[in-house]
């Protein structure tokens, strides 16, 4: 391609840029990094479970704590800065944590305040995997190669971050654990102890879900919104409690939607491919009724 060619290529990619969208302007710190940020969540993932995710984890863990403090408050600065226009060094309206370091720090010192709390829910949700999952031979197994306990384990750091108000920098973890595991958890729901996410493939929790204590989840489980109210305008209606709240001890099972601001009170079982849209009172059991199975054996083929 020659030189004209190229200028003529170069002056519509830059045109196309004028309406902002998708373009990070001329701004040093004006965007999260994103491999800055995969890093950090397997530095934090190491802090919650030591010597599982790298090997290398000393039994004192103040250096890996004081480097994580300044690289959280850097993604986190870069993730307040970022607004809708992107103006450096503006930042969104609804962003409760400003430009301001003090701020960054603030949040960053809530995440590593809750590591602990944090570290002792996770070991609730690798006990009930461990007795929920007759395939489980033992914690380290779980710790080490079970997809639900790696999702759920970002789930709970990002959400300290959502609830913080931080922008951007919650969905990219979530969302790096998503592409890893299968498993898609907003950062804005909420999680009790001892969550078991079995298998987990195809696994989605929305924002505004409630999951209680020792729920089950198997592959393929939908925890949706049952629909997408508009205001005048035509613009989703963004806020509102959308998804489900789902009691303690509850079991779904796999292939099955619940969906929309609904309750399912606890101690209920939602069995395979139930598709879900009203609440159920404590102890419900609910299934679809199998398919229809149609079979043609070899000696009537023949006939």
């Amino acid at each position: 391609m020659d030189l004209a060619k190229l200028g003529a290529l170069a002056a519509d990619l830059e045109a196309s840029y004028a309406d902002g969208i998708g373009v990070n302007p001329n701004c040093e710190e004006k965007l999260p990094r994103r491999d800055e940020v995969i890093e950090l969540t397997e530095k934090l993932l190491e802090i919650l479970f030591p010597g599982f995710n790298r090997g290398h984890m000393s039994a004192n863990p103040l250096p890996q704590l004081m480097a994580l403090h300044d690289e959280l408050v850097d993604q986190i600065c870069r993730a307040a800065r970022s607004g809708e226009h992107r103006d450096c060094p503006g930042t969104p309206a609804n962003c409760r944590c400003r430009d301001d370091a003090s701020c960054c720090g603030n949040a960053a010192a809530a995440l590593l305040d809750r590591l602990p709390a944090i570290r002792e829910t996770l070991k609730a949700d690798v006990k009930a995997a461990y007795n929920g999952d007759p395939a489980a031979t033992s914690y380290d197994e779980i710790v080490l190669s079970y997809p639900g306990i790696r999702a759920v384990a970002v789930q709970r750091l990002a959400h300290v971050l959502y609830e913080a108000g931080v922008p951007l920098l919650p969905r990219m973890m979530t969302e790096y654990a998503h592409a890893q595991t299968g498993i898609d958890i907003h950062p804005g729901a909420q999680l009790g102890r001892g969550i078991f996410i079995d298998h987990g493939t195809g696994v989605v929790i929305g924002e505004t879900a409630i999951l209680g204590d020792d729920v089950r989840i198997y592959q393929g489980v939908t925890l949706g919104a049952g629909n997408f109210p508009k205001d005048a305008n035509g613009m989703l209606i963004k806020g509102r409690k959308r998804h489900p709240t789902i009691g303690s001890r509850v079991v779904i099972y796999s292939g099955a939607s619940v969906l929309g601001d609904v309750t399912i009170g606890s101690d209920s079982v939602v069995g395979g491919n139930v598709w879900l849209t009203q609440s159920l009172p404590p102890g419900t059991k609910i299934t679809a009724s199998p398919p229809e199975n149609k079979l043609k054996f070899a000696e009537d083929r023949k006939k």
